[in-house]
């Protein structure tokens, strides 16, 4: 389940990044780079790069290795990246938590394709990971993302006054939560 490559919509599939997403991923995050500037931290031009990207991606999938982190691309047709997907900071024992961060491309947004992929890797969370809990944060005035959260079954719990510096600036996030067994059970 962990590895497997899950339908969101006719024309995109969700699946686990590899090193050779790192030009698609450079083409969709600098096509992206504007719409996303207001929720995002300051980054420099080279992580807009294809170089940029192998390097962030050789961290994660060493993070994958080792059991801390979980990455995923939204594909298209031909395979490009058009969105990342990730959980970090994976803790097992009796936390079993993660902590979710996602983006999609400028030209796919606003289809539904976050909530669905948002859905998806819950349940991959829960199912394939064994996880308890995911957590995500949004700022104050993402309203969208938020939206999206709260489809998937995301609750806030809390506020996070200048909890990351974004945009320029430390920045108030709502915190969010979404619990993925009821029962006692460490795995279920």
């Amino acid at each position: 389940m962990i590895d497997d490559i899950h339908r969101i919509d006719a024309e995109v599939r969700l699946r686990p990044a590899t090193p050779a997403d790192a030009a698609s991923l450079a083409a969709a995050l600098t096509r992206s780079r504007a719409y996303m500037r207001p929720w995002e931290p300051e980054r420099p031009d080279a992580f807009y790069t294809e170089r940029g990207q192998q390097e962030r991606l050789a961290g994660m999938l060493a993070d994958r290795e080792a059991g801390r982190a979980m990455p995923w691309v939204l594909a298209d047709e031909q395979d490009r990246a058009v969105g990342g997907f990730n959980l970090t900071a994976m803790v097992l024992g009796p936390s079993r938590s993660a902590i979710l961060g996602y983006w999609i491309d400028v030209e796919y947004a606003g289809r539904g394709l976050a909530t669905a992929a948002v859905q998806r890797v819950c349940e991959v969370a829960r199912d394939g990971l064994g996880l308890h809990r995911v957590e995500a944060g949004t700022m104050l005035d993402n309203v969208a993302s938020q939206r999206v959260l709260a489809k998937c079954g995301f609750e806030q719990y809390g506020l996070a006054p200048r909890f990351l510096h974004i945009n320029g600036d430390w920045r108030d996030h709502r915190m969010f939560q979404r619990i993925l067994h009821d029962g006692s059970s460490l795995m279920g």
